[in-house]
């Protein structure tokens, strides 16, 4: 008798499309999963890990055909059965976990009402029962005060909360297996560490766990069994051990060249040579953006507390630290889109945070943004030529080129071309969309840009082209970066300096390599203690 929790043999998907042959998305997928273990799907966007998954659960949707010679859960088959038979297995035979806890769970219940439901679809106890198993449930994957939120919204949790309540409902009948779909994606350090550390716990409890990621690093945490996939096959497969630390395969090993960390520090991620030194800019001691005892408060909660940092030329000054650490808050404040309550922001040893409408006017060409989801920065009526034009328009340099050449120079400086001028943002992939808010950014010739979590929600080789791309930049034109990132491992690739921010404070500062290798302050020690990192299975 088999051992296995799930099997699957030659699984085939197809996207039914209007007018033309149906696109085979996922191709000849095998694996088996056994009680107990971690079986983790690792691909870039669009490698069909998230679909086959979803194959497993009866959610691949109408316009999907699904196609396999065997996909059974304890023995038996999944093809073909009906919507109430698999509303009777997803929850007490199988528990899935989504990426975006705030859209899965119902934002207008409290997330207590939302487990109960789940019990209750399955019979599961009566109201008061089922009210004690809900704070048992949120106890056991780490909530505090399991009872107080219980009784909350989903809008009123941290995402690290929402997660876990995620996770709870998921888990609330003790499923066999467990399918978590990029549960730490976009989570802090140590909210992610949290994470991991249930998944983990299930694991040692029996549950079989399907770990869906992106992060290599994540998945070194806890699985045992790797799938690679890419373009909808499987390229590569074997123990965490062989795949992570003896890639055979050249996507394989793109993806762990990829990874920004401290051993990558002055080097190459992307391109036909990683590994190879990244050019170096010109570095000054002029400072050129400085803040001086910066204090803000929301509503009597202070969100930067006395804060001080300088930025020179030429350099990168990486913030780091968790959702709600005051970092965003306080590059809002140097980009003079937030006025301090005390203290104030020099560029260049002038008056920016209070300077008059007219004197920030003629200092904002100098400082320009890259946000985190470019789309929504852009005007969704306009192209990219539209956007770059834009742009242009307010570039005070002498103009020795038409501004359409401009604009298609500005593309070509950032990896993209004239056929990109007419193109739709909406229609762009993630990587291209940013790379057209960097030619945006360095159109008007700044001293200074503010990346606020610009490549955290790029896949890892998108990522390490634009972090190899904004290395390049900074040494042609001598622009300094204020680098914000929750990522540890791409502060401390991109950074000069480090600045660590904890409840609105700066409690650590200095030297990346002295930050990172010899922090002082206990919260930046926790923070480096939970960084998921491949080299740990060296010690394994």
């Amino acid at each position: 008798m088999s051992n296995n929790v799930i099997e699957v043999r030659d699984l085939n998907i197809w996207a039914r499309a209007e007018n033309a042959a149906p696109r085979h998305i996922v191709k000849n997928v095998s694996f088996a999963l056994q009680r107990g273990q971690c079986l983790a799907l690792v691909g870039e966007s669009g490698s069909g890990k998230s679909v086959t998954a979803r194959a497993l659960v009866g959610l691949a949707g109408e316009q999907l055909q699904v196609q396999a010679n065997t996909l059974s859960l304890h023995g038996e088959a999944l093809l073909g059965r009906s919507e109430s038979w698999w509303r009777w297995v997803r929850g007490s035979k199988v528990g899935f976990i989504l990426q975006d806890a705030l859209v899965s769970l119902d934002p207008l219940r409290p997330v207590g009402k939302e487990i109960a439901e789940a019990l209750a679809l399955h019979g599961w106890g009566n109201a008061a029962s089922r009210q004690q198993k809900v704070q048992a449930l949120l106890e056991e994957v780490g909530v505090p005060q399991a009872a107080y939120r219980a009784s909350q919204r989903p809008g009123e949790l941290s995402g690290g909360l929402r997660q876990r309540a995620l996770i709870a409902s998921a888990i609330a009948l003790h499923p066999d297996v467990l399918i978590a779909d990029e549960p730490t994606t976009a989570l802090d350090v140590t909210v992610q560490a949290q994470v991991l550390e249930v998944l983990r716990q299930m694991l040692d409890r029996g549950t079989s766990v399907i770990l869906i990621s992106h992060d290599l690093a994540v998945v070194a945490k806890i699985a045992d069994q790797i799938l690679v996939m890419q373009g909808g096959a499987i390229v590569e497969a074997g123990t965490a051990q062989q795949v992570l630390q003896q890639p055979q395969h050249p996507y394989t090993q793109g993806l762990i060249n990829a990874i920004p960390s401290e051993h990558t520090k002055g080097q190459r991620l992307s391109g036909s040579a990683p590994g190879a030194p990244a050019p170096a800019g010109v570095k000054s001691a002029d400072v050129l953006l400085e803040a001086r005892h910066i204090v803000k408060r929301f509503r009597g909660h202070s969100a930067v507390a006395d804060v001080s940092f300088t930025l020179r030329r030429g350099e990168t000054l990486g913030i780091v630290g968790e959702s709600g650490s005051g970092k965003t808050t306080l590059s809002r404040i140097a980009l003079a889109l937030e006025a301090p309550d005390s203290g104030e922001v020099l560029f260049a040893g002038q008056p920016w945070s209070h300077a008059s409408a007219a004197a920030q006017r003629a200092i904002r060409r100098q400082i320009a943004v890259v946000y985190q989801d470019p789309l929504s920065s852009f005007d969704p009526r306009w192209r990219v030529a539209d956007i770059l034009l834009d742009a242009i328009a307010l570039d005070q340099h002498p103009a020795t080129h038409t501004p359409r050449d401009r604009a298609i120079s500005l593309l070509q400086s950032v990896g993209l071309g004239a056929e990109h001028l007419n193109q739709w943002p909406a229609r762009m992939s993630g990587g291209q969309r940013q790379r057209v808010a960097i030619a945006r950014a360095i159109a008007t010739h700044p001293q200074v840009i503010v990346l606020d979590e610009a490549v955290s929600a790029l896949d890892v080789t998108i990522q390490a082209q634009i972090l190899d791309l904004l290395s390049d930049l900074q040494a042609q034109l001598g622009v300094s970066y204020l680098f914000i990132s929750h990522d540890l491992g791409v502060i401390h690739h991109m950074s000069d300096r480090v600045l660590v921010m904890q409840n609105g404070e700066a409690v650590e500062q200095g030297a990346a390599d002295e930050v990172f290798y010899r922090p002082r302050h206990p919260y930046t020690q926790k923070l480096l203690a939970s960084l998921p990192r491949l080299a740990a299975l060296e010690i394994a």
